[in-house]
């Protein structure tokens, strides 16, 4: 049944979904026409909402381009490939490759989200070079598909933010600490669930053999971009100064440094700034040399395209919905009619609503944080479920909006209609898991 409903989701995807940046730019034409339509501002204003808000996303934009390239050239390092590869030859089956994908992705993205996105399709790519039979497109689908559970986990924002001095919605309901939003018992069981869900829905999706899409071998080539290069007795000195191994662990010993200290400071504290100077100060030590880390960023650095032109569209749609009262519209649509019984789950399902619009958890928190919250609060709900209901249908609406896949389908070579039948499909039987925990718990 769960390959049956697959299938006709591929099938449907294949013919409606458009390309991500188009899918981008119908988004900001729905959203301007309901601004106009539904709030008391003119075309005239909403244009200057979206042009003013257009270029927000810039620092956002550079981080989540570093996110790709540092990881990318992390994971093309020699002893990383390594690690993979024998990881990867756990699985002997096809099944027990995508099972492998889903559980490790899903880990890694309770761990951290950043790290787990990047991670999670290059090791993808390792499994589908390891087992020639195996589906591309669904080891991808399910690297991805391991991102319902970053909400949950250590790098999870609205939480993070919410239990955060200065936060926007302190003065209105206090801080939130993380006792009553990553460590409780429905959370707890809302990621387990995920991680053990996201492997045994791909296997369940797992086509059969004579429906197997073939890898494009071109896609699985090793990266030799980043390899040493050998210098001859007639090097001059700028040669070899750029392939000195003293001058990447010269680069090591400052990111390391501030790690220690900044760790020392703040804590178990872990941001995308944080993971890019991991990765960078891993990835240069891995790499040996400060050119080979460049030729490995280099190869790495085309999968940023998609990235650096449908983030500012994304930019603009945030601002339209946040300054026009849009979003919290929509999002009183939900709250309205809650109960304190059903409150989380309806706002679960219009925290939903709003991803199509606000892909961004720090950006759901503003939305929809100044409606949810209080109401929570006069309903006597339980605020740290309110914020993580927020959070949840951010992460969970992730599996039919193709912003955050943007990653790895850069890294696999993929388009998102590849994809994103199989994460729909995720979408529908890991929405239970949500509600039960919400709900019950």
């Amino acid at each position: 049944m769960v390959s049956a409903i697959s299938r006709f989701l591929t099938s449907i995807v294949n013919k409606f979904l458009p390309d991500p940046l188009v899918f981008a730019i119908l988004l900001t034409v729905i959203t301007f026409g309901l601004g106009v339509a539904m709030t008391p501002n003119t075309p005239v204003q909403m244009f200057k909402m979206w042009g003013d808000g257009f270029w927000n996303l810039l620092g956002f934009s550079m981080q989540m381009a570093l996110v790709l390239v540092t990881g990318h050239a992390l994971a093309s390092s020699g002893p990383v490939k390594k690690a993979m590869s024998s990881l990867a030859s756990i699985a002997k089956t096809p099944a027990q490759g995508v099972m492998l994908v889903g559980f490790s992705s899903a880990v890694a993205c309770a761990i951290n989200w950043g790290f787990g996105l990047v991670v999670g399709a290059m090791f993808a790519r390792e499994v589908a070079r390891r087992i020639p039979k195996s589906d591309y497109r669904l080891l991808i689908a399910t690297a991805y598909m391991g991102f319902l559970t970053w909400h949950g986990g250590f790098s999870a924002s609205v939480p993070l933010v919410a239990a955060t001095k200065g936060n926007p919605m302190e003065k209105l309901i206090g801080l939130i600490p993380i006792s009553q939003t990553i460590f409780t018992a429905y959370n707890i069981f809302i990621t387990v669930g995920l991680i053990i869900l996201v492997p045994l829905i791909a296997r369940m999706m797992l086509p059969k053999e004579e429906d197997i899409v073939a890898v494009d071998p071109a896609l699985l080539q090793e990266d030799t971009a980043s390899t040493l290069r050998v210098l001859g007795p007639n090097a001059t000195w700028a040669e070899r100064i750029e392939e000195s191994t003293i001058m990447a662990w010269i680069v090591a010993l400052f990111g390391f440094v501030y790690l220690g200290l900044y760790f020392q400071a703040k804590g178990f504290d872990i941001n995308i700034n944080t993971v890019n100077m991991m990765f960078l100060t891993v990835g240069i030590i891995l790499h040996k040399t400060p050119m080979a880390y460049a030729r490995a960023i280099g190869a790495a650095a085309k999968g940023t395209a998609g990235i650096m032109i449908q983030f500012p569209f994304y930019a603009g749609i945030q601002i339209m919905m946040e300054h026009s009262g849009l979003g919290g519209i929509i999002t009183n649509w939900f709250v309205n009619v809650a109960t304190a019984e059903t409150f989380p789950v309806l706002a679960f399902f219009s925290s939903a609503l709003i991803n199509f619009a606000v892909p961004s958890g720090g950006g759901h928190w503003v939305v929809q944080g100044p409606f949810v919250m209080p109401a929570a609060q006069a309903l006597g709900c339980d605020l740290g479920k309110a914020a993580m209901a927020i959070a949840y249908g951010e992460a969970w609406m992730n599996m039919a909006q193709p912003f955050w896949a943007l990653p790895a389908l850069a890294i696999a070579g993929l388009g998102v209609r590849d994809i994103m039948g199989y994460c729909v499909t995720a979408l529908l039987f890991s929405g239970v898991i949500f509600i039960v925990g919400l709900h019950f718990l």
